[in-house]
């Protein structure tokens, strides 16, 4: 018997996200769809209306090997868009080394628009393999705010970057226009963690991480997010640097007088000192307008607080976007 309805049109793993601005001033979402593995959810009622909020799930809790997911995205002029998870993205172990898990994400945003992506950390578990890439293109005054982190693995069952192979790719366009009938690159940023190809003089990826067990990618760029590059900018470079050591004793130290230190220089103090301890390493630098920020710390909570206190004490993630855009790095 034929069926009386059309076939779909719709692969496997494909989503599409349209989000635009509503008479009302309100962000909302035009479309919203998607086919197994990839699941999409958007509270009806969102809590806060400074960005409309998209989940970006999978059944079963994570990426079976070989699943492939292709999600496009599209931000129209003046609208913000808040895509976070429910919990780490986990790739399950592969049968095979040429079993791939990919994950795609193609974004674009028009002028005036927003686009915040702060997502759980990748888990990829022993023996997996897996490839993102993720391409954004955006309007000369369009914003992006990118986090996209990786763990070392199931550290409970003693993973330790234990996969086959973990490719990461990262790029930010600008959209076509009068004065440039193309788009331009501004930023490609690419990770390859394969086991088969570790240091020449080290054994194992393992022993080339250097007791890290998390490392992430910030991007940010656009008018809405200057603010917060700026910050980023100034406490990098604000950091001690080599040769600056403090040579008074510890008893000077803590008979140091602190009542005059405002707030934020107190919190920068304070997590200076939760960086020394925790072994957090960071850096961020100006590309082509957009700030690249790279972290790395021996504990995935380390990594998750450090990050999180960042955006929270500059403001701004939850100024534009709203508070349930930091769900995942609190």
């Amino acid at each position: 018997m034929n069926s009386p309805f059309p076939k779909s049109s719709s692969a496997a793993g494909e989503g599409k996200i349209i989000a635009r601005l509503q008479p009302d001033g309100v962000s909302g979402l035009e479309t919203i769809t998607y086919q197994y593995p990839l699941k999409l959810i958007s509270p009806s009622k969102p809590a806060e209306d400074k960005s409309v909020l998209v989940f970006l799930l999978s059944y079963g809790g994570g990426l079976v090997g070989g699943d492939q997911v292709d999600l496009s995205i599209q931000v129209h002029p003046q609208a913000k868009l808040t895509i976070v998870t429910q919990g780490h993205t986990k790739v399950f172990t592969s049968m095979k080394p040429d079993i791939v898990t990919r994950q795609t994400l193609r974004a674009q945003v028009a002028s005036g628009g927003a686009l915040c992506l702060l997502p759980d950390p990748v888990q990829p578990f022993a023996g997996s393999v897996y490839e993102q890439t993720q391409i954004f293109k955006l309007a000369k005054d369009a914003s992006l705010c990118l986090l996209d982190w990786v763990t070392q693995g199931r550290s409970a069952r003693g993973e330790d970057w234990s996969f086959v192979r973990w490719l990461g790719r990262n790029e930010v366009w600008t959209l076509p226009g009068d004065d440039d009938s193309r788009g331009r690159l501004l930023v490609r940023d690419s990770l390859i963690l394969d086991s088969a190809q570790a240091h020449p003089q080290m054994k194992t990826l393992r022993e080339s991480m250097h007791a890290i067990g998390i490392m992430g990618t910030l991007i940010l760029r656009g008018p809405l997010m200057k603010s917060l590059g700026d910050f980023f900018l100034a406490e990098f470079a604000a950091l001690p640097r080599i040769g600056a050591r403090d040579w008074r004793s510890e008893d000077a130290k803590k008979a140091e007088v602190i009542e005059g230190l405002s707030a934020a220089e107190t919190w920068r103090r304070d997590r200076l000192k939760m960086e020394k301890e925790s072994g957090l390493l960071w850096s961020a630098a100006l590309v082509r307008g957009c700030v690249v920020v790279k972290f790395g710390a021996p504990e995935v909570e380390a990594g998750r607080i450090w990050i999180g206190s960042m955006l929270v004490q500059e403001g701004s993630i939850d100024e534009i976007f709203g508070d349930h855009a930091l769900l995942c790095v609190r």
